[in-house]
């Protein structure tokens, strides 16, 4: 089993752009052209063909790009019992673009009766480990799911089934618990949280979509939600990294929120007990790096300085001068480089070609080299 720990100088979130034949694989299933067993195939193939791409340009963690997947986070909750999930007519509200993910919502309470089916897409990245890398996972943060069944969209259905908010997170937390256990079991010790709820509460309408009158009022939402996320890293095996990613959205070059992380940098960065956290830094939406005076410990931050969402590759020398400034503020051997976020949170990816997205990975690379060695 390999022993490398994330998160490394040079770092990505997770989600690459599905290859062509992926997609159409996927579409021939969805059409009821072709059997699991043909899509499994394909997938299995161009899992192993990323798996080896990223070797191929020395990178130490591997993942198997979500690829298995058709939301970074929906899936997830669909492998529980009591969540239902139909084709959405709406969609969710992006700056440009509405969502079209599916419609996620409770149909009884949650419950983790079986092995969850994201342990077995483990056990196939798990195979490919050797000394130079690890594999990691990647799941929605518990607070992600619980506020996915709290919000206004989806609180009839939810009270349906839970008297409190107490009760849901109780279930949650069990659900998590069992899940962790059994990617243990499966040799992971490398597992991401990933995490839109503090980008929601750190957006200027905030105030507006909890119904408080200020960012101080929010505190007990964030309070809520970091109780949430640290009860089940809390009870995790100790020797089990777990991370988390702050994001602000990101579907098909896209985003939800915006704003500074200044309004949740005292609880989000003082008091979640994540080993360390991937940030998005990759544009004027995500405010200055004085927040990062905030982060507690000897916790890590992964700053996300080259953004997924455009195929212009970032000038070296300007981010350069941006990791510089984020070192006022955070001590640099704390400091490590990453895109924002995933190239393809979602199937349909970001606008960009698959020689873009490697092209990216190698000046992610080729900084964090040059700033803290080989």
């Amino acid at each position: 089993m390999s022993r490398l720990e994330t998160p490394f100088r040079y770092d990505h979130v997770g989600s690459f752009l599905r290859p062509e034949k992926l997609k159409e694989a996927r579409r021939k299933f969805d059409d009821g052209a072709i059997g699991y067993d043909e899509l499994k195939k394909v997938e299995d193939e161009t899992i192993t063909e990323l798996v080896g791409r990223l070797k191929e340009i020395g990178y130490h963690v591997i993942t198997d790009g979500e690829f298995r997947r058709a939301t970074w986070h929906l899936d997830f909750m669909w492998g529980f019992d009591g969540v239902g999930h139909v084709e959405t007519k709406t969609g969710l509200p992006f700056h440009g673009e509405a969502a079209m993910i599916d419609d996620t919502f409770l149909v009884g309470k949650i419950k983790s009766s079986k092995e969850h089916p994201f342990v077995e897409h483990f056990r196939f990245v798990k195979q490919f480990e050797d000394e130079e890398t690890v594999a990691k996972q990647t799941i929605p943060a518990p607070a992600q799911f619980f506020a996915q069944f709290t919000m206004p969209f989806n609180r009839v259905e939810t009270e349906k089934y839970y008297s409190s908010d107490d009760e849901l997170a109780d279930d949650i937390v069990k659900a998590y618990a069992s899940f962790i256990d059994d990617l243990y079991k499966a040799g992971c010790r490398n597992l991401q949280l990933d995490d839109c709820t503090w980008g929601m509460l750190a957006d200027k309408t905030a105030t507006l979509v909890y119904g408080k009158k200020t960012f101080e009022g929010l505190k007990e939402v964030q309070k809520l939600y970091k109780d949430i996320n640290n009860r089940v890293i809390d009870q995790a095996p100790e020797d089990m990294i777990i991370n988390t990613h702050v994001c602000r959205g990101n579907f098909h070059s896209t985003y939800a929120s915006s704003g500074a992380y200044t309004p949740v940098a005292d609880v989000l960065f003082g008091e979640e007990n994540a080993n360390a956290y991937y940030l998005e830094f990759d544009d004027e939406r995500s405010g200055g790096f004085e927040p990062l005076a905030k982060v507690s410990g000897n916790k890590k931050v992964v700053l996300g300085l080259i953004t997924t969402k455009s195929p212009v590759l970032e000038d070296k020398a300007q981010v350069i001068a941006r990791i510089r400034e984020a070192e006022k503020f955070a001590p640099l051997d704390r400091l490590y480089l990453s895109p924002q976020c995933g190239f393809a949170s979602c199937e349909i990816g970001n606008k960009l070609t698959e020689d873009e997205q490697w092209a990216k990975l190698k000046l992610v690379k080729e900084i964090a080299e040059e700033i803290w060695g080989k």
